[in-house]
């Protein structure tokens, strides 16, 4: 018996030191062991009965019933040259295919390849052109491919062999067709800027004409001898912008068109086509509080007003427009103060609020045959994601996803079935396939890996709370206490931020990088971690949301400072030891909190802030700050550069060189205000490295002085 047990205890030891093994940066950045992926090339097929997907040098079809691999579509053994694919886009009928190869980035979305033409029956494929191009597109049709080479804009008849030149005066730095700049792919989330018409006779697209943009010069500083200087074009606020025109091809008589040639605008930030010859084109005005679409008519290029909504502060823009063949349409708006779907007729007049309440519709998946509607929405928490469906006059509602956390849908073209994505707290993504009354047909994919990953090591699940604060009431917030907490014990607290307008980081959804790290630190360095929602983030009421405008920095860094005296109230919180980290805009907020209650925070790491909204690009820093001109001291009141002097804790200032978006000039211009007030801080540059400072060993280097910054100094 004692041998026995003597057994029984050591196996009994030998799991409980597996259940917690401890994260290690080398778990998170080498080995990703958290990492949960989805199904690679998801595409629901026209039949709404099966599905394709890839493994990047074959396109498979499965059945959605019974999940089973029914054929392969294409395999890159049959064509001679290819030896693999980044990505893939079906012709309207499903019997050929657009390859992506040799992908090459450019800035945050847009990219080049080298195209191929795959045809499914014959297994063939061949080059669109040697080349790398951009956004290639099947029409309709699928007798032509529409891309973009050089700033121009061409279209590619397939049975001819044929390259149609569509524009000729595309020139880097000055003019581009059919492709967006810079700061409309960054802030309108827009890249390839050409849509056809269902019936493949058009095509509408934008021109850029950045001649009158300032550059911005960035060194590249490589492994060459000398640095590549790389100059491209960045309007900062109160900059002149690209002048963008929208512009018709008629593919029958080879004509092009400018339209809306003498209508006011700033910006044409989305366009959709409503039939065979509307095309509807969004415009704002510079400051993002009128909005406005236009109908043009593609034969004559007349166009006429279509909808308009205006806004004290600003309207931001979204994808949510769906048009009914009465031409009436879905959009979404706040109008009401929250974010909800309404039926606008097709004199641009509100037909009816479809949904209600408050809470925010956060996507709109669209309509099917029986006028029932499906979207997303923070209906049961703003700190969580489900999907319903309404009838479209806002009658028998239905919730479709039960589960608490975060849920992401793709609905087949009937809407008959979807795809549902679902993650939470602790629970790695499941991908399940749901009929549209939300019961679930079968699971998909599950992250088994990343299961047992969670089960192997130590973690401590996020706890959801509302923090009550002075001044900024009730906060959305989430904490992680180590697994051994002991309440009669005092922690440090170490608090997670980002605070910028449109964003959460307190949701309930699955999290495998810096969640994991902050649960390294709670676990392995004896801490709690905090993340508190600040005004200005999403979920909540456009109130909430838009509270900040004209004056960024100043009610955010209130909410994080109240937040962080009322936690500190809390026995076992150390209130002396007290450490905030952001990125981005998060970096901006960790310096702010830092500087301006240097008597809260002892410490802040701030990577790739912003410090002077002056620096940033107009399209975002305009929609929430107005003008420079009107709006002066709105802009240098919380800066950070104007509060150095409050410096008083440790801070640890991190830029990557090769940042487009927020440019290392933020970071330099706060290094030599410091030095200037005579401020103690660290500071670290990371050559080449984009916004998101990674490639390579990058990542495990950056989070690894972190990690001991953080220790060191909390």
């Amino acid at each position: 018996m004692k041998k026995l047990f003597s057994i029984s205890l050591c196996v009994a030891l030998s799991f409980t030191a597996v259940a917690q093994q401890s994260i290690t940066l080398s778990d998170l950045w080498q080995r990703y062991s958290f990492y949960a992926g989805g199904i690679s090339g998801l595409r629901s097929m026209n039949d709404g009965a099966h599905y394709s997907a890839t493994t990047q040098k074959t396109i498979d079809k499965y059945s959605y019933e019974s999940g089973e691999k029914v054929a392969t579509l294409f395999d890159i053994a049959s064509a001679e040259g290819l030896n693999g694919f980044d990505g893939y886009s079906f012709n309207a009928d499903e019997t050929a295919a657009l390859l992506e190869t040799e992908t090459v980035g450019i800035y945050r979305y847009s990219s080049r390849s080298v195209v191929w033409l795959a045809d499914f029956e014959s297994g063939t494929a061949k080059k669109l052109r040697d080349e790398k191009v951009r956004y290639a597109t099947y029409s309709p049709d699928g007798q032509h491919v529409a891309y973009v080479l050089g700033n121009n804009l061409y279209a590619y008849d397939i049975a001819a062999d044929e390259h149609i030149q569509i524009t000729n005066d595309g020139a880097f730095n000055s003019i581009i067709n059919g492709a967006t700049d810079w700061v409309y792919e960054e802030e309108f989330a827009l890249v390839s800027s050409f849509w056809w018409s269902p019936d493949s006779r058009y095509i509408g697209f934008l021109r850029f004409d950045e001649s009158n943009v300032r550059s911005f010069n960035m060194d590249v500083y490589g492994n060459k001898l000398y640095p590549n200087p790389y100059t491209f074009k960045y309007p900062k606020a109160g900059e002149d912008n690209s002048v963008v025109t929208a512009h018709l091809w008629d593919s029958e008589n080879g004509s092009v068109r400018q339209v809306l040639d003498k209508t006011p605008y700033e910006y044409l930030p989305r366009t959709k086509w409503s039939d065979d010859r509307t095309w509807v084109i969004q415009s704002m005005n510079r400051l993002q509080n009128d909005l406005k679409l236009y109908a043009v008519d593609a034969p004559s290029g007349e166009h006429a007003l279509l909808y308009h909504e205006t806004d004290e502060k600003y309207l931001e823009i979204n994808d949510e427009l769906y048009f009914l063949e009465d031409g009436s349409f879905i959009m979404l708006s706040d109008r009401d103060g929250w974010n909800h779907l309404y039926h606008i007729s097709a004199q641009g007049k509100v037909k009816r609020q479809i949904t209600s309440g408050a809470f925010n519709v956060t996507s709109f998946y669209g309509i099917d045959e029986n006028k029932r509607l499906y979207y997303q929405s923070s209906e049961i928490n703003a700190t969580e994601r489900n999907i319903y469906s309404i009838r479209i006059n806002g009658r028998s509602k239905k919730l479709l996803t039960s589960e608490k956390g975060t849920h992401r849908g793709t609905f087949t073209n009937d809407f008959s079935l979807f795809v549902n994505t679902y993650s939470a707290e602790g629970v790695p993504p499941v991908v399940t396939l749901r009929s549209n009354d939300g019961s679930i047909v079968r699971t998909l994919k599950e992250n088994k890996r990343a299961e047992a990953a969670l089960e192997a090591y130590t973690y401590s699940p996020k706890e959801f709370f509302t923090v009550s604060t002075p001044t900024g009431g009730d906060l959305n917030a989430w904490m992680i206490k180590p697994v051994d907490f002991d309440e009669s014990k005092t922690y440090p607290m170490f608090m997670f931020v980002y605070g910028g307008p449109g964003r959460q980081t307190v949701e309930n959804s699955y999290d495998a990088f810096n969640g994991m790290w902050f649960q390294m630190l709670a676990n392995e360095y004896d801490m709690i971690v905090v993340s508190v929602d600040n005004h200005g983030t999403d979920g909540r009421s456009e109130e909430f949301k838009k509270s900040t405008y004209g004056q960024m920095g100043k009610l955010e860094t209130r909410d994080q400072t109240e937040a962080a005296l009322e936690l500190a109230k809390r026995p076992y919180i150390d209130g002396d030891r007290i450490g905030i980290f952001g990125w981005s805009y998060g970096g901006y907020m960790a310096s702010n909190c830092l500087f301006q209650s240097p008597e809260v925070f002892k410490m802040a790491v701030a990577v790739a802030p912003v410090t002077n909204w002056r620096f940033y690009d107009n399209i975002y820093t305009e929609r929430y700050m107005g003008l420079p001109a009107d709006n002066g001291d709105g802009y240098d009141a919380d800066s950070p550069l104007s509060h150095v002097d409050g410096l008083e804790g440790k801070y640890l200032l991190i830029h990557g060189t090769g940042d487009d978006n927020v440019h290392v000039q933020n970071s330099m211009r706060m290094v030599e205000a410091l030095i200037q007030a005579d401020k103690e801080f660290q500071w670290f540059a990371y050559p080449d490295k984009n916004h998101g400072i990674f490639g390579g060993n990058t990542r495990m280097h950056l989070y690894r002085m972190m990690t001991g910054f953080i220790a060191e100094n909390l």
